[in-house]
């Protein structure tokens, strides 16, 4: 998992509040069993029609937000069901923050050990976000993890709060199997242990 500081990038606005999981990742595209190539698949059923053609105005199909690896959304972001594809797909995609008032609990965890920073701000921080991305020209935003800040070059400036835990996870780019590596000295002092004590005791 790359660890994360310092983001400083586009961001994109998606004004739209319950977006749940089956809307990050439609189901049918859940029989992979790699965590990459999802990007692609990212709001499909928003992002083009029945026929296949891309929407036009929706964000992800907009060029002015290309290379956004900030996404700002309405509250309750993440609902629905508990699939980890969500995230994965989010990540693959190229997004490295999401910014909302709220969101689902579990999506709240698979996102942070996928290296998705989450920022919860105020309603009124997230509409003032969201109104300068869509009229804004090259609207940009630098999220600090260390400082716990959001902040623009127009003199806007936000904090928000994140577990100590999560924060220690994504600044040192630890997953749950980076975690138990850190370990991994202590794991195989133990094995070698408990395979003498079974060679003694089948003595």
């Amino acid at each position: 998992m790359e660890k994360f500081k310092t983001l400083t990038s586009l961001a994109a606005p998606l004004d739209r509040t319950n977006v749940d999981t089956d809307q990050i990742i439609p189901k049918q595209f859940l029989k992979r069993i790699e965590r990459t190539g999802y990007g692609e698949f990212l709001f499909f059923d928003w992002r083009q029609t029945s026929d296949g053609n891309p929407v036009v105005d929706f964000v992800l199909n907009d060029p002015r937000f290309k290379s956004a690896q900030i996404l700002i959304a309405g509250k309750n972001f993440g609902c629905g069901s508990s699939r980890e594809h969500a995230a994965w797909a989010l990540s693959d995609y190229g997004f490295r923050v999401v910014i909302a008032p709220t969101f689902a609990d579990i999506f709240f965890s698979n996102a942070g050990k996928n290296g998705i920073v989450l920022v919860r701000l105020s309603e009124e921080q997230v509409e003032e976000l969201l109104k300068n991305a869509e009229t804004i020209p090259g609207y940009q935003l630098t999220v600090s993890l260390e400082e716990q800040t959001v902040s623009d070059n127009r003199g806007s400036k936000a904090s928000f709060e994140i577990d100590p835990f999560r924060k220690f996870c994504l600044l040192e780019g630890l997953d749950d199997i980076g975690l138990t590596l850190r370990h991994a000295a202590a794991l195989d002092a133990y094995e070698t242990q408990h395979d003498s004590a079974g060679w003694l005791k089948a003595k």
